[in-house]
């Protein structure tokens, strides 16, 4: 009864003006362009593991809550709001060279890295960090978008370099066996490598728009688009 009446909630807000409107999207789409505010699943090119976290700290180096590649592809665990570092608004295109933040919709854990060791390859740590509350700059990443693309679509390969340390998002088919058995590492190295390549799969992408509902209450988003997630975990 609860998630029928927050899923009419939030179709009847953002219907509220026709000019207004935001739709699932599926890994198979094409050109949908990815706006702040959207809540997104990253998928790594080489593997076509979603970047992945929960609520489980490391073992080892910072202790943080891990970050991984999982290899499925219905897990609410994998969606990540995509935040702005400046005074880009709720569906503002997002250039290349943007600095953003993408935080875990689960948790509310920002994207994070910094010189820990990550535990299996040894390179940068990549873990989740703060809350609504508190983020810092380690939580800032800069878009590469590559090829000729100016401002980011779902059908663009990407690189996200973590402003504090140099280090590109990064996984490979090294995976974790106890914990998070069967998922794979995902960590930071310096270097620009094929392993470095990340497209945006399924989510919530919400459009350009300069709708005056734009300025919506984002407590009232993030609930309401926690529920629609739920898709994902119904048979719990």
């Amino acid at each position: 009864m609860a998630i029928s009446f927050f899923g009419l909630a939030i179709f009847l807000f953002l219907t509220l003006d026709s000019d207004y409107t935001a739709s699932p999207v599926s890994a198979a789409s094409e050109g949908v362009q990815i706006t702040y505010g959207s809540a997104i699943k990253l998928m790594h090119e080489k593997t076509k593991f979603r970047l992945h976290s929960h609520d489980v700290p490391y073992g080892s180096g910072s202790g943080q809550q891990s970050v991984t590649g999982f290899p499925g592809v219905d897990d609410a665990n994998s969606y990540w709001m995509v935040r702005s570092t400046d005074s880009a608004k709720q569906g503002d295109p997002i250039k290349s060279g943007s600095i953003i933040r993408l935080q875990h919709m689960k948790t509310r854990r920002w994207l994070h890295s910094h010189l820990h060791a990550s535990p299996i390859s040894g390179n940068m740590e990549v873990s989740c960090f703060g809350d609504d509350n508190e983020s810092d700059t380690g939580d800032y990443w800069r878009l590469e978008i590559e090829g000729s693309g100016k401002t980011w679509r779902q059908d663009q390969r990407i690189r996200l370099q973590h402003v504090d340390t140099g280090g590109y998002l990064h996984s490979h088919d090294k995976k974790y066996t106890r914990i998070a058995g069967g998922q794979q590492e995902v960590c930071g190295v310096k270097e620009k490598r094929p392993d470095n390549v990340w497209l945006a799969a399924e989510g919530v992408y919400f459009p350009v728009t300069e709708s005056k509902y734009i300025c919506f209450n984002h407590r009232f988003m993030i609930e309401s688009l926690n529920l629609y997630l739920l898709k994902d975990l119904i048979s719990i």
